[in-house]
């Protein structure tokens, strides 16, 4: 029987046969997800059911990231309950302080995901695992306060809209431009609890940061994951950061598909998302001239070693624009540490940056670059709704890195290849 490959990583953890889209099965978890904000509330969950102990101490993931280094009583509270959590149930996998990062760039820094896993987070942004295919998804804390306790959870088998992605990348389009040009043709709920799966010739030049990235924001068009097949590419990415023998995996070319879209990249210019929702994609060089207040590069779309080398590459010999706050937020310890050595934070100084520890800070309004009445921000996070990073009279336009960098040059939203 053909299938998708959501079809497949979910028939490697159930005992039933995974026959077609719309099945509910019963799946064996890989891992189970949490943060500052989501934790608690699973937490609570946990203990309301009478659980007693979770199913694995080892696949439990408690990674404190949205508002940490705490920035306020209340975060500090939070935080307090899942380190005791973690402590009780004897976690492995609990991050915070110098070891913590944003958890959706740390899980795969540190092969605590994998090919063919099944996880699930109580974090929308979970799917960003099928980068490396794995089938991942978010969901409400109550699920996961089951799944923390069971090591096992419900599924319905979602359809496939199958992207077909040809032709050679441009110099300065990158992942996010691809992602934000198909959420722009099918709309934030153009794949609505399906699976978007990625193949064609064109993914031997996409790296697999790049494909985390676009697999991150597949929730941002109501998709349920968004699967990479696990090539060549992704196991020697997943064996230099120690999973020590990962499984190929694709699905079957002749499975069925409710659609199927076709993106041809070669002649593509970056794309930029503009206010209210990231379906609002036009051109950039539709956009010169509008000016911006801050730029933002970072977040668990955006927070990896090739954004920090591109943002770099960018910025290089040049200044931020006066009146332009340029904040740079390396997503993990892995990533700022990398980021030092290979010179980049002087880059950053030298051109009027600011650098922050690695946390979620300002994506989703938090603090390190919150955005006042009537800014105009540009950032390489994954959501610009109304109010997001800040107040609702605010706008918030998303880019790639290097999109991010020369509008921080320019103080208007710019084109890196006009520079």
């Amino acid at each position: 029987m053909q299938q998708t490959l959501a079809q497949k990583i979910l028939q490697m953890h159930t005992d039933e046969i995974v026959r077609e889209p719309g099945q509910i099965v019963e799946c064996r978890l890989s891992g189970v997800l949490a943060n500052d904000i989501t934790g608690p509330l699973a937490i609570k969950s946990f203990r309301a059911m009478g659980a007693k102990r979770v199913f694995d101490k080892n696949k439990i993931f408690l990674v404190m990231d949205h508002y940490t280094p705490q920035k306020d009583i209340a975060s500090a509270n939070q935080v307090i309950v899942s380190r005791k959590f973690a402590a009780e149930m004897g976690i492995t996998h609990y991050y915070e302080g110098g070891c913590a990062g944003v958890e959706h760039a740390l899980l795969p820094e540190l092969g605590l995901v994998k090919p063919c896993d099944l996880v699930i987070g109580a974090d929308s942004h979970t799917c960003t695992y099928g980068g490396i295919g794995a089938f991942s998804t978010g969901l409400g804390s109550t699920d996961i306060a089951c799944g923390m306790a069971l090591g096992k959870l419900w599924f319905k088998v979602p359809q496939t809209i199958r992207v077909v992605i040809r032709g050679v990348m441009p110099q300065w389009v990158r992942g996010k431009d691809l992602i934000l040009r198909l959420i722009g043709e099918i709309g934030v709920d153009g794949a609505l609890y399906k699976a978007l799966e990625f193949v064609g010739p064109a993914l031997k030049e996409i790296d697999v940061e790049a494909r985390l990235c676009m697999s991150n924001m597949a929730i941002e068009a109501g998709a349920k994951c968004g699967l990479f097949p696990a090539d060549e590419l992704t196991l020697d990415y997943c064996r230099s950061h120690g999973v020590p023998a990962p499984q190929q995996i694709s699905g079957d070319d002749t499975s069925e598909a409710e659609r199927v879209v076709t993106m041809d990249i070669t002649d593509m210019e970056p794309v930029v998302a503009c206010p209210h929702l990231p379906e609002n994609t036009r051109p950039v060089s539709e956009l010169k001239d509008k000016k911006i207040d801050q730029v933002v590069i970072g977040s668990c779309t955006n927070g990896r070693i090739s954004d920090m080398r591109d943002a770099a590459r960018v910025l290089r010999g040049r200044k931020v624009a006066k009146g332009v706050r340029c904040i740079i937020i390396p997503a993990t310890p892995g990533v700022w540490r990398q980021a030092m050595n290979e010179g980049l934070f002087e880059i950053f100084a030298e051109s009027g940056c600011v650098v922050s520890a690695p946390t979620c800070g300002p994506c989703l309004g938090g603090y390190m670059g919150v955005l006042g009445d009537g800014e105009r921000c540009i950032s390489t996070s994954n959501r610009n709704f109304r109010g997001r990073m800040g107040s609702l009279e605010s706008e918030l336009y998303l880019s790639s890195p290097c999109v991010a960098a020369a509008s921080a040059v320019t103080g208007s939203i710019a084109d890196p290849g006009v520079l």
